[in-house]
């Protein structure tokens, strides 16, 4: 399986943007099949580059990652990118982690801090990392593996001295062996423009920085995501969900048009791709990619 640095270097060469997509492990057997026989099946018509399985709060799904990570590449043909973080787990644990990782023949890590599995703030683990820039420099040190990190256009909600010294934080996973970034879902350009130039031009970060975009699929839980994750919702867009209120089919359509114009901006301002969070579902970005005329 390709390094997931050499596809966006390859694609950055030709002019083309790496299409990328994130899914979650499912709960049940049926989300299983759905996923795997369904979802992903109707996606790959879009032949995108690569996708991403997340790893759940606290490493809750540590091992069903995995699972769906080999299946995907096994079944599919599709370069996966795991997600590792640094809760519950010590160092050597994590070296277990890679080592299973790399025997599954991915050979590509998301490293991430991770959120503990409670909701509450997060404790390092004794004889583990209490930074994803340590997880990052861990990794590369152990080589063969191409490592992405995540980066928070409106700053991590963590990070309490604000959003400029989270991109310091940023730059140094990169400085540590980050060959790329994937970004927290958002909804104003602007956010992302500002973000990519301070990195870019200020900080002089030069791995591909890939814009995070979510389609809409419903008002009350894209309300609850961003509450979460700490991404605002812009006053026409938070008014625009009032107005539409609980009509799930009336979101799901305007959500593609709003992801489409997202989109259509961000890859006129040169962006090295765009990252789906899909939510395990095919139909909305399906329709995005064909509005773009990427599909």
């Amino acid at each position: 399986m390709q390094f997931i640095r050499d596809i966006y270097a390859a694609k950055w060469v030709a002019a083309q943007p790496v299409i990328s997509f994130e899914f979650f492990p499912p709960k049940t057997n049926e989300g299983d099949r759905t996923l795997l026989d369904k979802t992903i099946p109707a996606l790959l018509q879009t032949r995108p580059a690569y996708c991403s399985v997340t790893y759940g709060a606290g490493g809750s799904t540590r091992d069903k990652t995995l699972t769906i990570v080999e299946r995907i590449q096994r079944e599919h043909g599709l370069v996966a990118l795991a997600h590792l973080t640094c809760v519950e787990a010590t160092k050597e644990q994590i070296r277990g982690l890679l080592e299973q990782i790399h025997a599954l023949g991915c050979r590509n890590v998301l490293a991430l801090r991770g959120d503990p599995a409670d909701g509450g703030e997060f404790r390092k683990t004794e004889g583990g990392f209490e930074f994803a820039s340590e997880l990052v420099r861990f990794i590369h040190q152990l080589g063969d593996l191409s490592i992405g990190v995540a980066g928070f256009p409106e700053g991590h909600i963590a990070c309490r001295e604000g959003k400029f010294a989270d991109w310091e934080h940023l730059k140094h996973k990169v400085e540590c062996g980050a060959d790329f970034v994937l970004t927290q879902l958002f909804f104003d350009n602007a956010v992302f423009f500002e973000f990519r130039d301070h990195l870019a031009g200020k900080l002089g970060v030069r791995v591909p920085l890939v814009p995070g975009i979510v389609p809409i699929l419903s008002a009350s839980q894209i309300k609850k995501f961003t509450q979460l994750c700490g991404a605002s919702i812009p006053a026409p867009l938070g008014a625009k969900l009032e107005q539409l209120g609980n009509d799930d089919a009336a979101v799901t359509e305007f959500g593609i048009e709003y992801a489409t114009k997202q989109c259509e901006e961000l890859l006129r301002a040169g962006v090295p791709g765009i990252h789906f969070y899909t939510l395990n579902k095919s139909y909305s970005t399906v329709r995005v990619l064909k509005n773009l005329g990427l599909a």
